[in-house]
């Protein structure tokens, strides 16, 4: 066990005297307004009940005032000898300290300086903190304890507050909106016995029950769209997901997607409706489609976005149809004869699908500041979204990127079990030439697919990335309440 500091043992001693008094940690305290609700009652407002974290204290002798906060507000507490109950006037004075949870009963007043005060009759003990909140009190300037220790975070940092309420609130809009348009939520496995629906690494894990070997599912879709096919014509779901790859600003492990799926859509009517969304989803957190990111003006309330041809825009850039070329090595050959990359910056990409992925990343997203609709990819890609019919070399696919990060991907879904089995064994020769990221044959979704399905389209957009650009956050750890850390040990 750690050393306590001096300041703990102090707070610690003090548990025995509250213990004479009341209960240090009593078990409910009724409650007549939140903070937030308080803060917006007329003066004069009598019997109001509150309760919260005391963040800021002033102890005086016959008059003393505590800042009380929760989640959403803060608000004044002015304790008077000749108004406040004695007993418990007292007992704050001498137990009380910035850190402990207390309850306040009284008038709602505004004081001479303007602000917005809970006169208290009453207040009562509701709770000891044992370790004193940090010096200066304005949240951790040590990062790694603040993802470490985050309720600490929470209580003393303002921006911190903001981000993760935004989040509730986003999980709230996403159910409100996609409800009144038709969607039905369902939940779907996590544990799964197929690879698919995105191009990543999974995490496995043994079942000892059923004495087999599972995945962690790295996205939903292919269940998703077995409902589609069982008769919901719109669903979705909030999923939590898992890819074992590389931790950076925008990636970790385990996120949160959204993906909802549509039948009788093509992937122009998703575009349409995640503008819309996106629109309400801005003026519901925010009041406003104008944004700033990292120092970058975002505007997502313009009626048109920007729209780039990926294929086109590649073509440009290399100089070569890269759509006939079937050898990665050839493909990389050209690649670096171009002048674009070295063969050691391709060095780890094994299969078409990687190399044209890593130059479109580095060549066209990473310079978009948007928002803009990417669209028209090529079929290797993606073996799940349908050809086009015009070129079957190419996917009715489309991505809105902002300041170089993809914000959602959607297409029109591939709907003809014969093209995507082809789709799936094209993966696996992709995965014979390296590429470590390619899906496999889900058998229980080509049943579904042979069963037949509708026209379809679906989109998903990962709910972390998506916070980090709404309030302007630099890491996606800063939106992730517990995000993973490596042991300290």
């Amino acid at each position: 066990m750690r050393e306590l500091t001096e300041q703990e043992l102090v707070r610690r001693n003090k548990i025995d005297e509250i213990s004479k008094y009341t209960n240090p940690y009593p078990d409910k305290y009724d409650v007549t307004n939140t903070l937030k609700e308080a803060r917006e009652l007329e003066d004069g407002a009598k019997g109001v009940s509150i309760a919260g974290r005391i963040v800021f204290m002033r102890k005086m002798g016959k008059l003393s005032f505590i800042r009380i906060r929760d989640l959403e507000a803060d608000i004044q507490v002015q304790l008077k000898s000749d108004v406040t109950n004695l007993d418990d006037y007292e007992f704050f004075k001498k137990l009380v300290d910035v850190g402990d949870f207390v309850g306040a009963r009284g008038e709602i007043i505004t004081t001479q300086t303007g602000e917005k005060t809970l006169l208290a009759e009453s207040i009562t003990f509701l709770g000891k903190a044992l370790k004193p909140l940090p010096e200066k009190f304005h949240g951790l300037s040590d990062i790694e304890m603040k993802y470490r220790e985050r309720y600490v975070d929470l209580i003393s940092n303002e921006e911190s507050r903001k981000v993760f309420l935004g989040r509730s609130k986003l999980y709230s809009f996403i159910h409100k909106f996609l409800g009144e348009n038709g969607f039905l939520q369902v939940e779907t496995p996590i544990l799964q016995s197929a690879v698919c629906g995105a191009a990543a690494k999974p995490f496995y894990t043994h079942h000892n029950a059923l004495d087999t070997d599972f995945n962690l599912r790295i996205a939903p879709e292919t269940y998703l769209k077995q409902c589609i096919a069982g008769g919901f014509n719109r669903v979705y779901e909030v999923a939590r997901c898992f890819r074992n790859e590389g931790m950076d600003s925008e990636h970790l492990q385990e996120f949160t997607q959204v993906e909802w799926y549509a039948s009788y859509w093509n992937f122009e009517d998703n575009i349409v409706f995640y503008q819309r969304f996106i629109k309400a989803l801005l003026m519901e957190l925010l009041g406003t489609t104008t944004i700033e990111y990292q120092g970058v003006t975002l505007d997502f309330g313009k009626e048109n976005w920007d729209r780039i041809n990926y294929v086109e825009k590649l073509r440009e850039i290399l100089g070569f149809d890269f759509l006939s070329i079937e050898d990665p090595k050839v493909l990389k050959e050209k690649i670096v004869e171009k002048g674009l990359f070295t063969l050691a910056d391709l060095e780890d990409y094994k299969s078409i699908s990687q190399i044209i992925d890593f130059v479109y990343k580095k060549t066209i997203r990473a310079n978009i500041v948007g928002p803009a609709i990417i669209y028209n990819y090529p079929a290797f890609l993606i073996p799940l979204a349908r050809r086009n019919d015009k070129d079957n070399r190419i996917i009715d696919v489309f991505q809105v990127v902002a300041c170089g990060t993809e914000l959602c991907k959607a297409y029109s879904e591939l709907v003809n079990p014969i093209v995507q089995r082809e789709a799936f064994e094209g993966q696996l020769e992709a995965r014979k030439q390296g590429d470590d990221e390619t899906m496999e044959i889900d058998e229980s979704f080509m049943g579904a697919m042979e069963q037949g399905m509708p026209p379809i389209s679906g989109l998903g957009f990962g709910i972390d990335r998506l916070l980090m650009i709404i309030y302007n956050q630099p890491s996606i750890r800063d939106v992730v309440l517990f995000p993973m850390m490596k042991d300290k040990n």
